[in-house]
């Protein structure tokens, strides 16, 4: 079983003590090569032994960052993903020599589908590292978190290329039984020198409310307009109602739609990454 069944509370017990367990072996392989390490010869095989604790610890922080979150609360999906991106750059990618880059919106999401979606982006992070080929170019994997209406979009995009026959099979399995436990999908896209993945799923009414109450809440407290030179002199008050109308459409598109009780259509991959990927929206480097 992938998940619990919210319906059988006995599956989040075993989920939770395989997780302790799975920590508590990390932790004992820790100890064990930190022995070694004062125990022996020579200043290479000391610096060659340290180099695994750290690695260790790099991978127990992942495990740590990969547990689903406990409690009925929501979650905020952007502060997970984060952390789980911390995680996989101590403790792959920099050794990789490959660069994260990560920008997300508050995204809150129920436990289980918080914790889905972040085995997801894992899967396929560690995917995009391991079979892209770079060849001469630094290797980058840019990671996109962001809401449009009812619909939540993840993009994973690396400057890799990749030969039709490399398309993905059975290793995203996973997450693709993943993606459609959350009611959404994934859809791949390759080109000579980059590879996009894009998962949209749809957002639970609770979900939708939370992103509702926080866009309102950002739309209440504006921060200082920017003078741009586009702006005629005088239109500063029109502008900021325009502003004001437009964030208020796009934290609730059911304004625009005539039957506002119909579920937003998920967008093709392609409108996705324009959106998304677009020149306006900055990738942060973890």
């Amino acid at each position: 079983m992938l998940s619990p069944d919210p319906h059988r509370p006995q599956d989040g017990v075993l989920l939770r003590e395989l997780h302790h367990r799975v920590d508590k072996g990390i932790a004992s392989a820790i100890d064990l090569v930190s022995a070694a390490v004062v125990r022996a010869d020579g200043a290479e095989a000391k610096a060659a032994l340290s180099d695994v604790v750290e690695l260790l610890h790099g991978h127990a922080e992942l495990h740590r960052a990969l547990a689903m979150p406990r409690g009925e609360a929501l979650n905020d999906a952007a502060t997970y993903i984060r952390r789980l991106g911390c995680a996989l750059r101590e403790s792959l990618l920099d050794r990789m020599g490959i660069r994260l880059a990560l920008t997300t919106e508050s995204l809150p999401l129920q436990s289980e589908r918080c914790w889905r979606l972040g085995l997801i982006v894992h899967d396929l992070i560690v995917n995009a590292a391991r079979h892209a080929c770079f060849d001469a170019r630094p290797g980058e994997i840019k990671v996109k978190l962001a809401r449009i209406g009812a619909v939540a979009n993840c993009v994973v995009l690396d400057n890799g290329s990749r030969s039709a026959r490399a398309a993905p099979g059975r290793e995203l399995q996973i997450s693709s039984d993943l993606a459609k436990g959350l009611g959404g999908r994934i859809e791949h896209g390759f080109a000579a020198e980059f590879t996009s993945v894009v998962l949209s799923l749809h957002l639970s009414e609770r979900e939708q409310r939370a992103s509702w109450s926080m866009a309102t809440r950002r739309i209440r407290s504006p921060r200082p307009l920017r003078a741009r030179s586009s702006v005629t002199p005088g239109s500063s008050s029109g502008l900021s109602d325009q502003v004001g109308r437009q964030a208020a459409i796009e934290a609730d598109p059911n304004l625009l739609r005539a039957r506002p009780n119909e579920p937003a259509p998920l967008c093709k991959g392609s409108d996705i990454l324009g959106e998304l990927l677009s020149p306006s929206h900055r990738m942060d480097a973890l």
